[in-house]
């Protein structure tokens, strides 16, 4: 597994797609940060956190795009398939790549809270909150987005698709009041953004930390059962 990890983590930086990701990240979220708070004098970081998540929705399929997809796509999967790593592991380590990222990112944005303590006051359970929601539905998006790559054959394919289900994931809350009551229940409750609303309140949810862990290793073990039955 650490091999996997160590292989798709360089392969970030070898290549232009982990410096696409961050730069755009962060030119994405920097001038978010402008507007909605050195714009406007606010120092409401979980609000602007709460607008930074929805960059996951954009940028995670780059992230994902790549990495089970482009094996298919040059026929190298079948030499992972057939490798002495387990089919857990190789998904795992994978994932755990993307994720690296992923997180490497999220660190350069705590340069905005650094600034808003300089010139303001920073609330730290309730950044630390939002953050933490921040992350799991980061870690939520990219085992979704990875299953989009496992069943496609090729980059482009594959983020086309991850940028439809994240679209779809979306769009479930903004129909919730155009719905019956009982499908508006359902959609709040397999919503991803809904459930980030809790950490935007300052509210430790186990609920919605369970959820957001869940849906990934739900992904991650479809992407497991997918790779298994391609390889018979």
């Amino acid at each position: 597994m650490i091999a996997i990890w160590r292989r798709e983590l360089q392969a970030y930086f070898y290549t232009p797609v982990g410096y696409v990701y961050m730069g755009v990240f962060l030119a994405l979220s920097s001038g978010l940060f402008i507007v909605q708070m050195l714009a406007q004098r606010s120092t409401d970081l979980v609000t602007f956190v709460g607008l930074m998540s929805y960059l996951w929705m954009l940028l995670c399929p780059v992230l994902t795009m790549r990495l089970l997809a482009e094996e298919r796509q040059k026929r190298t999967d079948q030499l992972l398939l057939t490798s002495p790593v387990s089919l857990p592991a190789m998904v795992l380590g994978k994932y755990l790549a993307a994720l690296t990222v992923l997180l490497a990112t999220v660190a350069l944005t705590l340069v905005y809270v650094a600034v808003v303590a300089v010139y303001g006051t920073v609330f730290p359970a309730e950044t630390a909150t939002a953050y933490l929601g921040f992350v799991l539905q980061g870690c939520a998006f990219v085992a979704v987005d990875l299953l989009c790559s496992a069943l496609t054959r090729s980059p482009t394919a594959a983020a086309v698709m991850a940028l439809g289900v994240n679209f779809a994931l979306w769009m479930m809350d903004l129909v919730t009041d155009s719905v019956p009551q009982w499908l508006a229940e359902v959609l709040s409750f397999l919503s991803l953004y809904a459930r980030n609303e809790p950490f935007l309140m300052a509210q430790l949810s186990f609920a919605s930390c369970l959820y957001d862990l869940t849906v990934a290793a739900a992904s991650l073990a479809a992407i497991v059962w997918i790779l298994d039955r391609r390889r018979r």
